[in-house]
């Protein structure tokens, strides 16, 4: 979750001035959070209120996402947008990278395979219902329990193309040159796997998620999210600058996360979040 969050600010500024290298500021005046981090925080509150029921789970992520889009105005997608304005209950069929990119918490808060897969689609199809927008949340929700439990780069690689089918055999140097902008699981979501998997270290990882172009911050959120399972720290200054953008309802959320995973036994051991 925290990984999601610091992805996002960090993509924020290249979101519609793309570039195409790995040296660039990680923050700048122009750095914000914006709808990837919001919803990601709903989509934990959301869990944490349902508390473990699960006839109460739809309706409690339903209500946490309104609440939090009323708070939070931001650059939602229009039919979201919509949804949001009008309290709507219905999900309406979206394949859109929203549903991947605010799963995160899911991997977290749940501690076997079979849960985080029912769970990512749980949070994806109050609104993404699309075949493709719940493939998309639980394959970043799976790589993402994957990572933090121990799996190497090649076994999480192996894991998502096989039950999920994603073709992840393209490289970096190779998606840059014809990647556009595309906002749907599909267009987005091997993109981001692809960008942790080549990745040296947590940084490494949202300089090469930005790296691609298009939607940058959700790129770099969902990259970050699965590096933050997968590397034994989040460096103390990225994490530190990053939670300088976060008002205080959002830092709340954030250290009721962390609070969390300090008091968890389930968690591999050596993650520091500092």
């Amino acid at each position: 979750m925290i990984g999601a969050i610091i992805g996002d600010i960090v993509g924020s500024p290249y979101e519609f001035n793309n570039i195409t290298k790995k040296t660039f500021p990680l923050f700048s005046k122009d750095s914000t959070f914006t709808d990837d981090t919001i919803m990601t925080i709903a989509v934990y509150d959301g869990i944490r209120h349902a508390d473990g029921k699960i006839e109460l789970l739809q309706d409690c992520l339903i209500d946490s996402m309104h609440d939090y889009g009323r708070r939070y105005p931001s650059s939602y997608g229009g039919r979201f947008a919509e949804w949001l304005r009008t309290r709507s209950r219905v999900p309406y069929m979206s394949f859109g990278n929203g549903s991947a990119m605010r799963v995160s918490p899911v991997a977290w808060l749940f501690n076997t395979l079979e849960d985080v897969e029912f769970y990512a689609e749980r949070t994806a199809s109050v609104t993404h219902n699309h075949p493709e927008g719940i493939k998309g949340a639980q394959a970043v929700a799976s790589a993402i329990f994957k990572a933090r439990t121990g799996s190497s780069k090649n076994e999480i690689r192996s894991f998502i193309e096989d039950r999920y089918g994603y073709d992840l055999s393209k490289k970096l140097d190779e998606i840059r040159q014809t990647y556009s902008f595309n906002e749907t699981c599909q267009g987005s979501v091997p993109e981001a796997i692809t960008a942790f998997l080549e990745s040296t270290d947590f940084e490494d990882c949202l300089r090469s998620a930005v790296s691609i172009g298009g939607d940058s911050d959700t790129i770099a959120a969902i990259a970050g999210s699965i590096a933050e399972g997968f590397y034994d720290a989040i460096p103390h200054r990225i994490m530190k600058k990053a939670m300088t953008y976060l008002d205080a309802a959002l830092l709340e959320r954030v250290e009721d996360f962390r609070a969390y995973l300090a008091s968890s036994t389930n968690l591999k051991k050596g993650v520091s979040y500092q």
